[in-house]
């Protein structure tokens, strides 16, 4: 690794699995130290652990909450400054899934998900600002969906907020600018995560047949591997991508042009 993050802190939501892991990982890797933050305590620290026996040098912080509280993200923040004394960083990649159709959502479910997809994250935005603004060089990278931009049926309360955080990107990209923070949102296509392999176990089905499932949601026939989601994210904190903000980056193989 180049060490493209070197002496950057790094605050990252969702970091037990999946995308939030294995950007955690690729982070630390280039030179950052994070603290990462999720409801799974046991994910955390599996997180935590792959990272060390990785990159032993790693300095990584980890706090199990619920995004959805006020009080987490400003804990975080907090956790990060008396760690590291700076947050150069911010990840917003946490997120909640409900699988109900517009018809039969109820206002309690719509809630339930607004509270972790969107106010969790301005939330987070708001929590990290202050020290943001005093890096000089801060970026804020939202993970959104390539639903978002493409249209399906059955995910309604997760598609609709996935749209919100892509227009929430762009206001703070506006307001943000000042003060030298960039704010970039990725937009990430069918990724193969411990959430759907461990869904599809529980329904008794084979991960075999799961892989093949979506051979045919993106130009390129295949599931994504967490970490090339990681890359892009990586590439959009750090200072390659210092002339782009406000900026939708979609990476799904092609599936929203399909």
């Amino acid at each position: 690794m180049s060490g493209r993050l070197a002496g950057k802190v790094a605050l990252l939501t969702g970091g037990g699995g999946g995308i939030g892991a294995a950007t955690a990982a690729l982070f630390c890797a280039e030179g950052a130290h994070v603290v990462l933050v999720d409801m799974d305590a046991g994910a955390l620290e599996r997180t935590a652990a792959a990272i060390a026996e990785r990159t032993p040098e790693a300095k990584v912080r980890v706090m199990a909450a619920n995004v959805a509280d006020p009080a987490t993200a400003v804990a975080a923040a907090s956790e990060c400054l008396a760690a590291f004394r700076r947050i150069d960083i911010l990840v917003n990649n946490a997120a909640m899934r409900n699988y109900a159709t517009f018809a039969d959502a109820s206002p309690e479910e719509w809630q339930a998900v607004v509270n972790v997809n969107m106010i969790g994250n301005a939330n987070f935005c708001r929590a990290a600002l202050p020290a943001l603004r005093q890096s000089g060089k801060g970026a804020i990278v939202n993970v959104s969906s390539c639903y978002a931009v493409k249209g399906r049926k059955g995910m309604a309360l997760y598609d609709a907020t996935k749209a919100a955080i892509i227009a929430m990107t762009r206001t703070l990209a506006f307001e943000e600018a000042a003060h030298g923070i960039r704010v970039n949102v990725v937009c990430p296509g069918s990724t193969l995560t411990e959430f759907h392999v461990n869904r599809t176990k529980a329904a008794g089905k084979s991960v075999e047949a799961l892989k093949d499932q979506r051979q045919d949601t993106s130009l390129l026939g295949r599931w994504a591997d967490p970490v090339e989601i990681a890359h892009p994210i990586l590439w959009m904190a750090c200072d390659e991508a210092s002339f782009i903000t406000g900026t939708t980056l979609v990476v799904d193989g092609g599936l929203h042009i399909k």
